[in-house]
């Protein structure tokens, strides 16, 4: 009983912990760990990072943090800044994305050019045929 209270008293100081489920943006499932509310958005990202690298998780993503944002899934579509607390925004379910990559060129032509995506470019039917082709050889 004593023991309890003294136990109860210690964590009375400490700030709350939340169960927090960042779910990572092409991975199969959540990552999720607690954390304490008053902790930075930052350091949550890189906590997030290395425990997805842990994991064995694919697509590989990298370690740097400065390369991420961390969005609140139930609140507006801005970014968290990553020198606020993640309880001030009272959310428990996060995404995380990449950042957006510009287009590195140096000339016209060049093979050095980084080709993004493109978004809504076709259909998955045309890419799985497209994909087929390439393997099966014509007679």
């Amino acid at each position: 009983m004593l023991l309890s209270k003294q136990k109860k008293n210690q964590s009375a100081g400490k700030a709350n912990r939340l169960l927090i489920s960042i779910n990572v943006l092409g991975s199969a499932g959540p990552i999720r760990f607690v954390v304490c509310e008053d902790e930075l958005v930052a350091a949550v990202i890189d906590t997030a990072l290395k425990s997805y690298a842990r994991e064995g998780r694919l697509p590989i993503l990298g370690s740097d943090l400065n390369n991420f944002l961390l969005y609140c899934s139930n609140a507006e579509s801005d970014a968290l800044c990553p020198w606020e607390t993640i309880g001030s925004n009272g959310g428990r379910n996060f995404m995380l994305c990449k950042k957006p990559q510009t287009e590195k060129t140096t000339e016209v032509g060049v093979k050095g050019r980084i080709d993004l995506p493109r978004k809504g470019s076709g259909s998955w039917k045309a890419w799985i045929n497209k994909s087929l082709n390439l393997k099966i050889s014509s007679h």
